[in-house]
């Protein structure tokens, strides 16, 4: 889906008219319409906004071009119900909801995550504790947030 169709689609969905969305982000009713026509498209300040205003992620507002996934634990974020919101209730796309809500992280370490992997995931190649530790160990390792 297009960016034009997603903006057209969020605005209708929230039973609101161009006029109507322009006042709640605080543009011009033309500029509503020139992104629904695909003329324009919102800048990155603008984008912010709606996905603060609207509780979409930005990569949904642009067609979701790239797959998230949560910085801490490596879960894709397929939904942006599943991702992270700060304090402030905005949406945070490095994250997801089991690692971070509220501003705040819920593993201290990259330590306590892994017992909790290792304790909770599937198991199905019948792997021992310390052979999943490090292959756990080994992923996260690649995530911004234990780098």
């Amino acid at each position: 889906m297009e960016v034009k169709d997603i903006l057209r689609n969020l605005r209708e969905k929230n039973h609101l008219t161009q006029e109507q969305m322009a006042e709640r982000i605080g543009v011009t009713r033309q500029a509503v319409s020139r992104w629904e026509t695909g003329i324009t498209q919102p800048n990155p300040e603008l984008l912010k906004v709606l996905s603060r205003e609207f509780g979409v992620s930005i990569n949904t507002l642009l067609g979701s071009p790239r797959t998230l996934y949560c910085q801490c634990c490596g879960m894709p974020l397929s939904d942006d119900a599943m991702i992270s919101r700060e304090a402030d209730g905005s949406l945070n796309e490095d994250y997801c909801k089991w690692c971070y809500a509220d501003g705040q992280f819920a593993y201290e370490s990259k330590e306590s995550l892994l017992d909790f992997l290792v304790d909770h995931m599937p198991n199905p190649e019948n792997q021992s504790k310390s052979e999943r530790r490090a292959l756990f160990d080994t992923h996260l390792s690649r995530l911004k947030h234990w780098k």
